[in-house]
């Protein structure tokens, strides 16, 4: 049975850092306060340690969580059901940054399902969609990812009791980002997003983070860096080895002409695709788009989505959520826009 795209609003709850204007702007609306700076997009996953904040409302009223269980088929498609089981794999959000992120990580499938229970660590991948002036000492456009020296335990330790934030950049790869840049982050490294950064985040559908960094974040504390887990149990998820120049290249797809050019085309880097995909959306008149479950951002323009169940009006800060049932979409008008897919299920 054919199903509808669905447009989600925005869904910001409360987290310990600030931003949310670039949000703002994108969407068009205003943020309830300060501390919403990342819009939880296509959700089934909450908030770590929370029973809903985080998951998406549609509008009837049912969670997406809910919808996919009663119909996974429908949403998600027999191929990813029958691989994947009835999960969409994938979490959205737009994300956008008033101070410099703390320095953190995420821990992979196998510590998450050995010291936490859960089905999925956390690998990211960021798509950069604007930049602005702050006063960061750092500058605009930029993050920190990854070592670049070989760090021993005993320095993580000492960093992390004396919240010697400055040593850990200092250990750090500095980026310097533009919109359309692509960078994934595997789980396990460490990184921080700078200051008036606002980008598309896809990531495996948890809400975990270990934090080397807490001092200065209301609600955070000791207790809250490390998941409930002991603190040195909690750091073993860390990667300490430094990451090469080719390593460090072979993470980031810096084509900011990419936004410009008509057509789909890839915008991740190849390791990415065992976890998720983003694909840049250029329609200047007329696309054809293939079926499948994906999240739909519109950056820029106004369309309409055509599918065997009706046409859906598109415009910037738009976020469409297509059901694998919508079948084969059409677009048509001048847009921008990322769509974003979880793992395809087959290979090859």
């Amino acid at each position: 049975m054919p199903l509808p795209p669905l447009l989600l609003p925005p869904n910001q709850p409360p987290r310990p850092y600030r931003g949310g204007d670039g949000i703002s702007s994108l969407r068009g609306n205003t943020a309830p306060d300060a501390y919403r700076p990342e819009d939880f997009v296509g959700s089934v996953t909450t908030v770590f340690g929370e029973d809903h904040a985080g998951l998406s409302t549609l509008p009837d009223g049912r969670t997406l969580r809910h919808a996919i269980a009663s119909d996974p088929e429908g949403f998600l498609g027999a191929t990813h059901v029958a691989r994947f089981g009835p999960q969409p794999e994938l979490l959205v959000k737009l994300l956008d940054t008033a101070e410099r992120l703390f320095v953190h990580l995420h821990p992979d499938d196998a510590f998450a399902r050995q010291h936490l229970g859960l089905a999925h660590g956390k690998t990211e991948a960021w798509v950069v969609i604007g930049t602005r002036d702050t006063d960061d000492p750092h500058g605009a456009g930029h993050a920190h990812l990854g070592f670049r020296r070989p760090v021993s335990a005993a320095e993580v330790r000492a960093w992390v009791h004396g919240q010697h934030v400055d040593d850990m950049l200092d250990a750090m790869h500095h980026l310097a980002l533009e919109p359309g840049d692509a960078i994934l982050v595997p789980a396990g490294t460490p990184h921080s997003i700078g200051a008036g950064i606002t980008v598309v985040e896809v990531q495996q559908p948890t809400d975990l983070s270990i934090l080397l960094e807490h001092a200065g974040f209301p609600g955070l504390g000791r207790e809250q860096a490390f998941l409930g887990l002991d603190e040195s149990l909690a750091l073993s998820a860390l990667d300490r080895a430094p990451l090469s120049t080719a390593d460090l290249t072979a993470l980031i797809r810096s084509r900011t002409a990419r936004f410009a050019t008509e057509g789909v085309i890839s915008v991740l880097p190849p390791q990415a695709d065992p976890f998720f995909r983003v694909q840049a959306v250029k329609c200047d008149g007329h696309l054809e788009l293939d079926p499948g479950y994906s999240i739909l951002v519109i950056l820029d323009g106004e369309a309409q989505l055509t599918t065997q169940t009706g046409k859906l009006d598109l415009a910037r800060g738009s976020t469409a959520l297509i059901p694998h049932a919508a079948g084969h979409l059409t677009l048509e008008g001048t847009v921008t826009a990322l769509r974003c897919r979880p793992a395809a299920a087959t290979t090859g």
